[in-house]
């Protein structure tokens, strides 16, 4: 496909980018740009620079904010005591749309992946750790994707945080194994929560 103006190119290799985006989308999304004025524009473009400069990674719990520490983790009302421990900020969301959980998030920002080069050390899991044997835990839930990475980091945090004997549950197997809890409904996701089983590591 011949793109008439480097200006336009740019524009479409930049959104091109973006994962899920192919050429011939980025190309729509691009043409549909051009037809916005020049303030709609602005608007749109603003809001990415907002979103890069602007947006906070919470101090306590790895969440989005847009202040230092996030809503959730400032909030009196919660069960600070009880920590849910996800994947990435989506599964905050798909969690926190289900109304069934109270307490406080841990966010390590991915899963041990041996495969992909992911080890321990490349999680916000240190900082956990830290926060168990710092405070009093009463309860870890591990609400991680039923995948291979995610059953390896699940062991591996059972590992790290056994010296500290907090009471670890996870999700009940409503979540289909090898899906990704954020595609998971809200339904079934809510119910796996309240139904949350003691975490035992099969010998």
């Amino acid at each position: 496909m011949k793109i008439p103006s480097k200006f336009l190119e740019n524009a479409v290799d930049q959104l091109g980018s973006l994962p899920g985006i192919g050429k011939r989308t980025a190309l729509r999304l691009t043409l549909h740009l051009l037809k916005k004025n020049e303030i709609e524009v602005i608007d749109f473009t603003q809001a990415i620079i907002d979103l890069k400069n602007k947006l906070f990674s919470c101090s306590s719990c790895g969440n989005i904010a847009d202040e230092p520490t996030c809503s959730i983790c400032i909030n009196p009302n919660r069960d600070h005591s009880t920590i849910c421990v996800v994947e990435d900020i989506r599964d905050v969301m798909a969690i926190e749309s289900t109304s069934a959980f109270k307490g406080i998030y841990h966010v390590l920002d991915g899963l041990i992946s041996p495969l992909d080069g992911v080890g321990p050390q490349d999680l916000n899991i240190q900082s956990l750790i830290d926060k168990i044997a710092r405070e009093k835990i009463t309860e870890i839930i591990f609400a991680l994707s039923p995948t291979m990475e995610g059953d390896t980091t699940n062991f591996y945090l059972f590992k790290k945080l056994q010296p500290y004997s907090p009471y670890i549950t996870t999700l009940s197997r409503g979540v289909a194994v090898g899906s990704e809890l954020q595609y998971t409904d809200e339904l079934t996701l809510g119910k796996s929560l309240l139904q949350r089983q003691v975490f035992k590591i099969n010998n």
